[in-house]
């Protein structure tokens, strides 16, 4: 459960756990309910974070990780606005169509980019902003099809897009704030997040497929493919936090989309689901939108690391001067210094060699 033995090796690590993970429980999903009719999605997303919460006590328990306590309500606010977020997006794409649902995931990207602007003062450069809109445009030529729009769906995608990036960013925020890892705040935050959404889930999933997740026909495949969803899942919450903690809200959006674009390529070429020279156009312009986001996240932060260790040279050479009589002797501390003492009231001294002079 570390976290890598180097930042640049570790990020790699965690976008690339995080893309083959999501992957697989997309596929298996995918046969979970499309397949097998388990349609169940929030509550499977409760049984999901029980499990990730369990797998997770376990690695602590065998000492793969220290648990590091941190304050309470904090902890719990940010996982039932986890959960709230997850139920939210469930019921996005009840309440609208798929078209309109893939509009609200795209908004998130503009929407964390607003808020981390306004209230945590980051900057984001024309070149990041730019190829961001490649991305959402390229995205949306892929994946957007019918705009059919609701007034309580619209309202619903509302709450969605603003509980989705405020849950992001604190995931963010909070492991810097109190120096705990991906692993630690997921830990801690789990119980929170799973309880919301095994209270709520029964009946979210009930008002949106009219069926009782507890009667429902549990057979030998369809209870292999639950428990096959919530091992994948305890990948894909680990490395949610873990991309999210060592990059950006924005960046792990922006690793969503490339999730939806081989899911999408997935279908087209394994699957031989029907397809469009629009999607493929528009996956292209997505792809390279991605590539220059990528390009332009890594010389930026290289430049920031570049400037941020020459500030700290400077630093440390400035605090050698100041205790370092040989150091601040060379910059000229020392002159500065006698300049002082030229200054001052003449001594004994120069008092009775200007009287011998004078006599004379």
């Amino acid at each position: 459960m570390t976290e890598g033995p180097g930042p640049h090796l570790g990020t790699v690590g965690a976008l690339s756990l995080s893309v083959i993970s999501s992957v697989a429980i997309v596929i298996c999903n995918k046969a979970l309910i499309s397949t097998l009719g388990f349609c169940f999605a929030t509550t499977l997303t409760s049984w999901h974070l029980l499990v990730t919460f369990c797998s997770l006590h376990v690695a602590q328990w065998v000492k793969l990780f220290e648990h590091k306590p941190f304050d309470s309500r904090t902890v719990m606010g940010f996982g039932i606005l986890n959960g709230v977020s997850i139920g939210l997006l469930n019921l996005s794409l009840g309440f609208n169509s798929v078209g309109f649902y893939q509009m609200t995931k795209l908004a998130i990207i503009p929407c964390t980019v607003f808020l981390e602007t306004v209230f945590l003062r980051k900057q984001f450069s024309k070149r990041i902003q730019l190829s961001l809109l490649m991305l959402l445009v390229g995205v949306g030529i892929a994946t957007v099809t019918d705009m059919q729009l609701n007034l309580l769906g619209a309202v619903i995608s509302l709450f969605t897009i603003v509980t989705t990036c405020v849950a992001q960013i604190m995931t963010n925020t909070i492991q810097k704030r109190f120096k705990v890892s991906s692993t630690q705040l997921l830990y801690q935050s789990c119980p929170y997040q799973a309880g919301t959404l095994l209270f709520a889930g029964p009946f979210l999933d009930a008002a949106l497929t009219n069926q009782n997740v507890f009667s429902f026909d549990y057979n030998f495949f369809v209870l292999f493919f639950i428990v096959l969803s919530c091992l994948i899942s305890v990948s894909v919450n680990f490395s949610t936090f873990l991309v999210i903690g060592k990059t950006s809200p924005v960046t792990y959006q922006v690793l969503g989309h490339l999730k939806t674009c081989l899911v999408l390529a997935f279908g087209y070429i394994l699957l031989k689901n029907p397809f469009s020279w629009r999607n493929v156009c528009g996956i292209l312009v997505a792809v390279f939108g991605m590539m220059l986001y990528s390009y332009y996240s890594y010389s930026e932060s290289q430049q920031k690391m570049s400037i941020d260790n020459t500030l700290t040279s400077n630093q440390i050479l400035k605090d050698k001067e100041l205790t370092d009589p040989l150091v601040a002797a060379e910059s000229g501390v020392v002159n500065m210094l006698e300049e002082d003492a030229s200054n001052a009231p003449q001594s004994l001294w120069n008092k009775s060699t200007l009287g011998k002079d004078l006599h004379a």
